[in-house]
């Protein structure tokens, strides 16, 4: 049945599940809300795209051309600029949501919305027209995946560095613990070691904070957008984007702020790409591409150690046992990398459903 062809039995049901939604106060939540999306993230406009489908028109859809292009979804051949649901679009929400385990419909939903409009690593999830986040599916092995080429480090003891650090107001001392532990996790799975030098010392990997254009082909977009990126092998530079409410002591959830991001997990992400790790669909991977505000994801998934460890080899030290147990394995994201109605928040998803409602009351 048409939402648009509604009842009069349909209409009473629709005035019914109105007045209960409007006496029912919503759980509360550390994940998204519609208002958290207008206000803070670049992708909030993707929020007016809920619904929309082949031969649509929406001014949005330019800005939608532009995140899927540069996140390898759409070929540099398409033109960006054009506001219409053409096949070309449909196909690559397709793809998108095969690599988020959504359901593969090329339709605007609101789970693909979002999945969309989470906070994410800026490296992208296809390169050169390659699908690799599905590619450990189609062949039987995990699900990560590695940069084209597949290039490693040829040395085994790498130096990292702090050369940029003037834009947050982190502490020195809590910047190298965090990084510190983020280092050691992947340390402790492979036979690769990680020493801090200064920063005039000629590091293998360089990190720094920088805001919007920095030079290096891939600016920032302010808070929860793009949160860090980093190079594959062995180009060693690790960007973060200074404009984020990056949280480095005590616990990302506990925070007052909703665009809070916890800085080691963001940490932990991007040395996988130092090391030569591509995105997972794992959704409980630390090589997952998003991760909600207020949530907290460090500890390698068997996912990330049967990757990194066919790059590298095991730590000889390195046993299964050593994998988080109770409340260290709570510490990931409580949303284990899927996104429902939740990630976006129940205001958001109520404020879609009235919307609804009214449109079929009007039309009546």
């Amino acid at each position: 049945m048409s939402l648009y062809s509604l009842s009069s039995s349909s209409t009473l049901l629709a005035c019914s599940t109105l007045l209960i939604l409007l006496s029912w106060t919503a759980p509360s939540t550390s994940a998204f809300s519609l208002s958290d999306l207008s206000s803070t993230s670049p992708w909030s406009a993707f929020l007016n795209l809920t619904g929309c489908h082949l031969g649509d028109r929406n001014p949005v859809l330019p800005t939608l051309k532009n995140y899927l292009h540069h996140f390898g979804y759409l070929p540099d051949s398409v033109d960006l600029s054009d506001d219409s649901f053409d096949d070309i679009l449909e196909s690559a929400l397709r793809t998108y949501q095969q690599n988020f385990a959504l359901d593969a419909t090329g339709h605007l939903d609101l789970r693909t919305i979002a999945q969309l409009a989470s906070p994410r690593c800026g490296v992208p999830d296809i390169v050169n027209g390659t699908t690799s986040m599905i590619a450990g599916r189609i062949h039987g092995r995990g699900l990560y995946t590695y940069f084209q080429g597949e290039p490693t480090w040829p040395q085994r003891d790498l130096t990292y560095a702090f050369t940029d650090v003037s834009a947050v107001s982190i502490d020195r001392s809590v910047l190298g613990a965090v990084f510190g532990r983020a280092f050691a996790r992947w340390a402790a799975a492979t036979p690769l070691t990680f020493k801090e030098v200064a920063a005039d010392a000629g590091a293998d990997i360089t990190i720094g904070f920088f805001k919007g254009d920095h030079g290096d082909g891939e600016p920032f977009d302010g808070v929860l957008g793009t949160l860090a990126h980093a190079f594959s092998p062995t180009n060693g530079r690790f960007h973060l984007d200074a404009a984020e409410n990056w949280v480095a002591e005590g616990d990302v959830r506990d925070s007052n702020s909703r665009d809070a991001v916890d800085l080691e997990s963001v940490a932990v992400h991007e040395i996988g790409h130092l090391l030569g790790m591509g995105h997972s669909s794992a959704a409980d991977a630390v090589m997952f591409p998003t991760i909600s505000a207020g949530s907290r994801r460090v500890d390698l998934a068997s996912d990330d150690v049967e990757g990194v460890q066919r790059l590298y080899g095991s730590n000889p030290d390195f046993r299964k046992a050593m994998a988080p147990t109770g409340g260290e394995r709570q510490q990931r994201d409580s949303s284990h990398g899927e996104v429902g109605l939740e990630r976006l928040g129940w205001g958001a998803a109520v404020g879609l459903f009235l919307a609804v409602v009214t449109v079929n009351l009007l039309d009546l």
